[in-house]
């Protein structure tokens, strides 16, 4: 489907809903959604920025310069062993 006919189906669909003011509601509470999951989200990655972190971390970690967990340990001990401690 064209730019133009998505445009003219949008607007055709927008005339008939604003007829009706419950649509209306629904349309806007709807609307509100979409454009606030549109928003940037600074933490988001694409599919291939994750893939490549973790390609990092399993190079880092082929390395040694990654840390493990030892057998029964829990997290708290875990971080203090490897210096963060606050």
């Amino acid at each position: 489907m064209s730019t133009t006919q998505l445009n003219a189906e949008f607007y055709r669909n927008m005339s008939i809903i604003a007829e009706d003011e419950a649509l209306t509601k629904k349309l806007m509470k709807y609307l509100r959604k979409l454009v606030a999951s549109k928003q940037e989200d600074p933490t988001q990655m694409t599919r291939e920025e994750y893939f490549a972190k973790i390609e990092r971390a399993e190079q880092q970690a082929a390395r040694g310069e990654g840390m493990k967990m030892l057998p029964n340990e829990d997290l708290t001990t875990f971080l203090k062993r490897n210096g963060y401690d606050n």
